[in-house]
Order: C-alpha cells, then sequence, then structure tokens
C-alpha cells in the first residue's frame, strides 16, 4: 500500500507540474533572468525588464539601452526575446516616448533579429526571416488600442520568438546634452488565451506606374475575401512623397463601407476604424493610392529606393481564436472595373498644414539608396500639436462622487486602472492639529478607526476591497509601484510606508519615527508625497511642510541623498520649495517634477542626481499648485489653490503639454465646485481623478470622446454591441417580441461574458477537480490490477514504467510577411535601404472676509527657527 501512495503523489507532482508550473510569471521571471543577455542600460538602470503583475500575466519592458543618435533620421533597432517557450498573448501596449526626440517606433515579431548586438543601425534590416508589425507609435498620432478580449499571439510553436524595437530619431538636436534616450514601449502578455487573435492584413499595389508631370494617379488594389470573418480595429497608411491619400473599403453587395482614409504625409501610426467592420466571406477588400507625377521628370515605380514609390494599407484585425491567421496579404487587382464606383473622397487629397508634413529621403550626405520619413519639427501652438480636439470634462453620471469619505487627501491608479482613495475618515486636520513644534496634538483619538484605503471600480465605483484600519492619524499622501504596493505618508505620524495591497496590515517598509519631527536621515517633518521609479525600485519623498526638501532611498531604503532649501525671501530660485507637495515621475522624459504649492509652480528634476531642469509656472496656476500627475504620452496634469481674497484667478484643473509647459485645456466639475483640490491623478487615456479635501469629494474626468464609448475601448467593438443590448433590454420591459437575429446573438452574448469574467474561475475549477479524478481512477484501476493480475509485483511494474512521462516540444514560429524579401524576388528590385521604411499647507483654504488665512493643514503658528509652511 505504501507503493501505492508514493506512485499516487509521484503523479500528482508531475500533473501539478505540467499544468500549473510553466504558467507562473514567478517561474517566467527567475528562467528569463537567468537566461536573458544583460543589456548596458544607463537609463534603466537595474534592468528589470520583467515584471510579474499576476499569476498569469507579466510586463515585458523593451526599450533603447541608453542610447546617443549623432545626426538627424538615425534609424536604430534592438531585441529582446519572448521570455516564455510557451504560447502567450500581447493585450496591451504603454509607449515611453517623446516627440521631441522621436519620430516614430514600430516593433516587430519575427524568430531571426538581424543581430545579437545591444542595439545596431536598421541599415541592416529588422530581422532575417518574416516578420509582422505589433505595434506603431508616431509623434502626433493615437497610440494602438487593442479591444478587450484580442491579443497578438505569440511564443509557441508557431509564433514570435523575439520583438524587435525600431526608433527612428528624427531631429537630434534635443542631444545636444549628449543624454541617454531609452524610448520604447511596455507589453502587458498573459498566458491566459484570448478569446480573439489580432492580425494584420496587408494590402499593397506591386505594378503602379506615375507618368512624370501626371496631376492624379491611381494605385488600386482589390481581393475577394474567402475567410472566417474578421473584425477590423485599426488601419494604417504608407506612401512615399509623392502620395496625397490612401483609402480603403469592404465591399459587399455594391455597397462601399470606408474602413480608413488618411494622409500617407501624416503620422504613418495606426489609427482606430470610427465604426466597426466586419469582414465576411464573400466580401471584397478594396484600397486606392492617389499619387501626382508633378515635380517629377522620368516615370516612378513601385520599389523600396527614395526615388520609388510605394502603395500600402494595413488592416489591424481580430478573429476568433479557432479561425485565427496571423496575417494576410493581398497585391493584386481582381476586378478593375469595380473601382468605377469608388466614393468619390477616395480622389481627393486630405489637405496637410506643412508643418506637419512628412518629408521623405536622406539629408544631402546621406548615401543615395536611403529611404526615411521625417516629419519637420512643429512650430504650431500646443492645442495643435497635441491634439486640436483634445480637452476634458466631468463624467457626470459617475457615481463615486457620492462616496460617503473623510478627508480626501490622496489618490492613484493601480494596475487594473482601479481609482484606490486615501481618506482622513472621521479625523480632521485644523488650527488644533499640532502645536508650534510639530508634535501631533491629538494622539488621544487614536488612530483612524475605518478603512483609509479603498479601491474602487472606475466605472460603477464600488468598492472592491479596503485596508488601512487603525494604521493612520493624518493621511496625506499615496503612490502604487509597479509591484502594487501601496505607498502612503501620515503628517501626524511623520512617517512614510509601504504597505502591501493584500490587505496586510503590517507595514513592508517604514521611513522616519512615529510622532517625531525632524530634518535629518532618520526623520520627516510632516511628509507629503512618494514617488517609486518602476526600473531602478528608488524610493522619492517630498518632505514636506516643515522641511523644503527631496530625499532620496535606495529600493531597500537606505538612505542616498537628498536636494532642496527653503525658498528665499521675495525670490524663487531653482531647488527652493516652499511645501513640495506633490511628486510625479515622467518616465518618458526621466524627470521628476514636483508641485512647489506654495511657490505656485511646478519643478523638475533628474532622479538620478536632483539636477533642476525646467519650471512650469502659468499666472492661471494663481499663488498655489497643490498636485501634479503626469500621464505617459507627454500630457501633465495639475490643480491649484483656492485664490487669496482679491485674487480673480479660479480653482480649476490643468492639462499641459510637458515638452512645452503650454497649457492645453483647463477643466472643473459640473456638480458640486471645487473647494481644495488635493490630489490628481491620470491614466494612460487621460481619465483623470480629482480628489477634494473641504468637500470630500472625488470627481471623473474625462475626453467627451471617451465619454461617448466609455464602456469600451474606442477601436473595439463597442457600438453595435451596445446597440444590441439596448434593444434586448427594450424588448424584454415592453414585451416585444425579438428579431430572430437579436436572438441568436443574445444566446452567443451571456457565452462571450462568461468566456471573459468567469475564465478564471472555471480554469481554477478544472484544475482542482481533473487532479482528484485521475487520482481516483488510477488508484482503484492499480488496486484491481494489484489483486486480479500482477499481485505483489504490481507495485515494481509501475515504478518501471513511470519515467518519460514529460516532454518538451518546441516548433520553430513562423511569422508575417517581409517586405524586402517579397520586393527582392522580383527582378530588378533593389532591397537597399528598404526594411526601414516599409515597416515602419498645510492643505488651507482662505477666509474670504480677510487677508489671513484659516488652516485646515498646518493651521499653527510657527516657532521663529523654522519658516512658515503656507
Amino acid at each position: 500500500m505504501a507503493g501505492l501512495v508514493n506512485n499516487l503523489l509521484i503523479l500528482f507532482l508531475i500533473f501539478q507540474n505540467s499544468c500549473l508550473a510553466f504558467r507562473s510569471p514567478l517561474s517566467v521571471f527567475k528562467r528569463y533572468k537567468d537566461s536573458a543577455k544583460s543589456h548596458s542600460n544607463e537609463c534603466l538602470g537595474s534592468n528589470r525588464q520583467l515584471v510579474p503583475l499576476s499569476l498569469s500575466d507579466f510586463a515585458l519592458d523593451i526599450r533603447m539601452p541608453g542610447v546617443t543618435p549623432k545626426q538627424s533620421d538615425t534609424y536604430l533597432c534592438m531585441s529582446v526575446r519572448l521570455p516564455v517557450e510557451e504560447e502567450a498573448y500581447v493585450v496591451d501596449f504603454k509607449p515611453h516616448a517623446s516627440m521631441d526626440t522621436v519620430h516614430h517606433m514600430l516593433l516587430f515579431g519575427c524568430n531571426n533579429p538581424s543581430s545579437d548586438e545591444d542595439y545596431w543601425d536598421c541599415d541592416g534590416g529588422t530581422c532575417t526571416d518574416t516578420s509582422n508589425i505589433l505595434y506603431a507609435w508616431a509623434r502626433n498620432a493615437p497610440p494602438t488600442r487593442l479591444p478587450k478580449g484580442v491579443g497578438f499571439k505569440v511564443g509557441g510553436e508557431e509564433g514570435s520568438k523575439y520583438f524587435v524595437l525600431q526608433v527612428h530619431y528624427g531631429d537630434v538636436s534635443a542631444f545636444k546634452d549628449k543624454h541617454k534616450d531609452c524610448s520604447g514601449v511596455t507589453l502587458h502578455l498573459t498566458n491566459q488565451k484570448q478569446p480573439m487573435i489580432a492580425g494584420m492584413y496587408l494590402m499593397m499595389s506591386m505594378d503602379t506606374v506615375i507618368p512624370p508631370g501626371e496631376k492624379a494617379v491611381n494605385a488600386d488594389i482589390a481581393c475577394n475575401y474567402k475567410m472566417y470573418p474578421m473584425h477590423v480595429f485599426a488601419y494604417r497608411v504608407h506612401t512615399h512623397h509623392l502620395g496625397k491619400v490612401v483609402s480603403g473599403y469592404r465591399v459587399r453587395d455594391g455597397q462601399w463601407t470606408l474602413i480608413g482614409r488618411q494622409s500617407p504625409q501624416l503620422p504613418q501610426a495606426f489609427y482606430p476604424v470610427e465604426n466597426p467592420v466586419e469582414i465576411k466571406y464573400g466580401d471584397t477588400l478594396a484600397a486606392r493610392c492617389l499619387f501626382t507625377g508633378e515635380g517629377r521628370s522620368s516615370k516612378t515605380f513601385i520599389g523600396g529606393t527614395a526615388s520609388d514609390e510605394m502603395c500600402n494599407f494595413y488592416i489591424m484585425y481580430y478573429m476568433e481564436a479557432k479561425h485565427a491567421v496571423s496575417y494576410k496579404t493581398c497585391t493584386r487587382n481582381i476586378n478593375p472595373g469595380m473601382f468605377k464606383n469608388i466614393p468619390q473622397e477616395a480622389n481627393i487629397p486630405i489637405p496637410v498644414k506643412p508643418d506637419m508634413t512628412m518629408v521623405h529621403g536622406h539629408h544631402e550626405e546621406a548615401k543615395s539608396g536611403d529611404t526615411v520619413s521625417v516629419m519637420q519639427q512643429p512650430k504650431r501652438d500646443e492645442e495643435e500639436v497635441l491634439d486640436q480636439d483634445l480637452n476634458i470634462e466631468e463624467v457626470v453620471d459617475w457615481p463615486g462622487i457620492n462616496l460617503k469619505l473623510g478627508q480626501v487627501s490622496g489618490l492613484a491608479l493601480d494596475s487594473n486602472s482601479n481609482l484606490v482613495i486615501f481618506h482622513r475618515g472621521d479625523h480632521v486636520w485644523d488650527a488644533n492639529s499640532f502645536d508650534s513644534g510639530y508634535i501631533y496634538q491629538q494622539k488621544g483619538l487614536g488612530p483612524i478607526k475605518e478603512s483609509t484605503i479603498l479601491v474602487l471600480d472606475p466605472n460603477s465605483s464600488a468598492v472592491l476591497h479596503s485596508t488601512g484600519r487603525n494604521l493612520f492619524y493624518l493621511p496625506h499622501g499615496l503612490s502604487i509601484d509597479h509591484n502594487g504596493n501601496y505607498w502612503v505618508t501620515d503628517v501626524a505620524l511623520h512617517q512614510v510606508f509601504k504597505l502591501a495591497s493584500n490587505g496586510a496590515e503590517s507595514p513592508l517598509l517604514s521611513f522616519g519615527r512615529a510622532l517625531q519631527p525632524g530634518s535629518d536621515k532618520y526623520h520627516f517633518c510632516q511628509p507629503t508625497d512618494v514617488a517609486v521609479d518602476p526600473v531602478t525600485g528608488n524610493i522619492y519623498i517630498s518632505d514636506g511642510y516643515c522641511n523644503s526638501r527631496i530625499v532620496k532611498f535606495s529600493p531597500n531604503g537606505m538612505f542616498v541623498m537628498q536636494w532642496g532649501e527653503e525658498s528665499s525671501v521675495g525670490q524663487t530660485k531653482p531647488g527652493q520649495f516652499s511645501i513640495p507637495h506633490s511628486l510625479t515621475l515622467v518616465s518618458d522624459f526621466g524627470q521628476l517634477c514636483v508641485a512647489d504649492r506654495e511657490n505656485g509652480r511646478i519643478q523638475c528634476f533628474k532622479p538620478e542626481t536632483g539636477e533642476f531642469i525646467k519650471e512650469i509656472r502659468h499666472p492661471l496656476f494663481g499663488r498655489e499648485v497643490f498636485a501634479v500627475s503626469y500621464a505617459p504620452g507627454g500630457l501633465l496634469f495639475a490643480v491649484n489653490g483656492k485664490p487669496y481674497p482679491g485674487d480673480t484667478v479660479p480653482v480649476q484643473a490643468f492639462m499641459m503639454n510637458f515638452s512645452t509647459g503650454e497649457i492645453i485645456d483647463t477643466f472643473i466639475p459640473l456638480r458640486k465646485n471645487f473647494e481644495m483640490p488635493h490630489d490628481i491623478v491620470a491614466s494612460d487615456d487621460r481619465t483623470v481623478y480629482v480628489g477634494d479635501a473641504h468637500t470630500n469629494t472625488v470627481w471623473k474626468f474625462a475626453s467627451p470622446e471617451k465619454m461617448e464609448h466609455r464602456s469600451v475601448k474606442k477601436a473595439g467593438i463597442e457600438v453595435q454591441e451596445i446597440k444590441e443590448a439596448e434593444a434586448v433590454i427594450e424588448a424584454r420591459l415592453t414585451n416585444k417580441p425579438m428579431s430572430k437575429e437579436l436572438l441568436k446573438k443574445e444566446e452567443k452574448h451571456p457565452v462571450v461574458q462568461q468566456a471573459s469574467t468567469g475564465v478564471s474561475v472555471v480554469l481554477i475549477t478544472t484544475l482542482l477537480i481533473i487532479p482528484i479524478v485521475v487520482l481516483l481512477a488510477i488508484a482503484v484501476f492499480i488496486r484491481w490490477r494489484k489483486t486480479r493480475i500482477y499481485g505483489a509485483d504490481a507495485e515494481h511494474k509501475l515504478d518501471s514504467s513511470s519515467g518519460g512521462i514529460l516532454g518538451k516540444f518546441r516548433g520553430k514560429g513562423g511569422g508575417g510577411l517581409n517586405l524586402g524579401n517579397f520586393f527582392a524576388s522580383r527582378a530588378g528590385y533593389s532591397r537597399k535601404g528598404f526594411d526601414r521604411l516599409s515597416t515602419e499647507g498645510s492643505d488651507q483654504e482662505k477666509d474670504e472676509d480677510d487677508a489671513t488665512d484659516s488652516e485646515e493643514e498646518d493651521a499653527v503658528p510657527h516657532p521663529p527657527t523654522i519658516p512658515p509652511s503656507s
């Protein structure tokens, strides 16, 4: 019987290992850390490329390893190997690039990068085998977003094993200071199978000839679609400098439906389709490129050199996983006659302002075969640089405004975009809170008994979980690191804490001495905020109301350095503070920015050294800037304070271009009013939350476009599903009969919803039940065999046959279409230069009856040896 137990234990461990271990990002991380090549990267510091996010998800950071391009129009490439052998799915992209230095980025998937160096000149190509474009980022262009439940499949037997990042540095004047660039993209990958798989469909003209001097020349492409349905959610156009407009359509029963239309002289990123387009069996896909031959003295052909042209229309789509194909191509025109019915818009060039025009070709000293795309530096006002339609408004139906909260002191967003609130419960910072030596006077109240940290669903504002009971006296700042840990400050305790997000009450790390104000490396005096570098792990603390400094610690809590001093009377110099109240890390630019509250400005520094870089100050700020938050992509958000008596500047929130510091938009709530907006936090998609310490309120703001389609991302499948759902609901409420089509779709929707929301439950249940059933079956079988056939030899025979159960299978992945190889196979075509282009206080409120401060934070008189904090 002991042998039976041993055998069952061995089989259980084998099954558990094969079912679970390979999916653990922790094991993936260790394997990747041991095997991945080490990149020399001055910007990334600790070089944590792979970050586990959950049991099934991980983030992969793909960045240039601290490069300094020496001349304009430089193309640099680098590669990163996929850290897993099994199938994985890329479900989101987060760019890290500044439009001041980077013209565009492309991310490819392939199996054989063109070099194994840390980085290389892309003149040598990106990949030696077939490659797929997975992502494109261009200055002034929207980011690529995948709909929920959609992912690019990588790894496994067929997927790409490597990611290759290509970065085009347009104007290198920004590198005069010889700084290192770490532009790139962070991928969110998951081991969970996605119901929909993303892919690329390339429509490309091969035989177009553009006569010299011809005003309008059309290049037409058309193919019949004979596969399972695909859903289009983004598109990209590409020509050289003779292209005027590129348009793509679905043709069904003679009806032309626009997929996308864009000028190829604008940033050549992937743009979301305005309306969802489904392509079914029997449809025709058609595209037209409109060229001009004006200015040419000879014929222009399709090719990859600077004197040639191209006509490409990329379609990014998703399909059901069981039918998915990663890439498709169309290089013919199967029905030239159909284009007599093409919509007239395809023949009308899109006007492009000169300062936004794409300039194609190298400078004179470059070799003639090179072909690049360069966009001139913009010279317009800031609103036009980023987006003429950028604006923010309150989400007036968001129910979170009605939450019962104490003074709201801190806000943050976790990795799932959930809103995290830090509030003071029944405690209030008022004139009785501290004495003249900043000693907290209300210890007798005890710590706040209710949960001070609330995690909210960003849409419904439902409280998902809470923590922070009996820990804090006067909460202030909140931030969340890349591992999901909470970093908080308590101005009464004069301390900073690192807390686990799982609700554990004991701090993981503590800074300062409880209830003891001070100014050395072991003490703080009313610290205000914390920022944790997601790459290096370094910790930055703003300290605070009675100190004027930024303190830097190592990831394990060791003091490194500090900088800052109190502001001079009548003059504010760089590096001087009057209440450094809020911090934000500007990862795209490698800067740490501080809301210098009482000086009414934002100061930015190099986090490594504390070196001052720049100041952002506006008359609209008034006398105070309370909080600041950076959103990847170049946007900086801030809130000011309530005006002093006699001042006319209103209290409001600001959206700014970080590069120039110019204000793009200001916004205020429609429900209630700002009184003391104490903190602000912004997401990648410009969803903004503001917390107020006087009204005890949190508001949600977003762009009008996002509010219109806020149920899912704009690039997804929102509109039709919403309309269908509304029709079903209306039919049920009014007892109207539903159409057969709606009935069929209604039957399908619960399955889709269950697959998206309940997959983890099903997976866990299955993994728990299967081993039990298997073990019971094996036990019964072995017992029967022992007694009926083998007798005493049964256990020995089982042991001898148990080897070799596990096996490892690997397959060489395919890829996409390599345009260089494709053209190289055609007679008379030169590949040279092709690869690059073609794949391109106290928180305080002013008393309006007089000019004195009615304190809500730090209202006590100050000792003569310590300067006033507000």
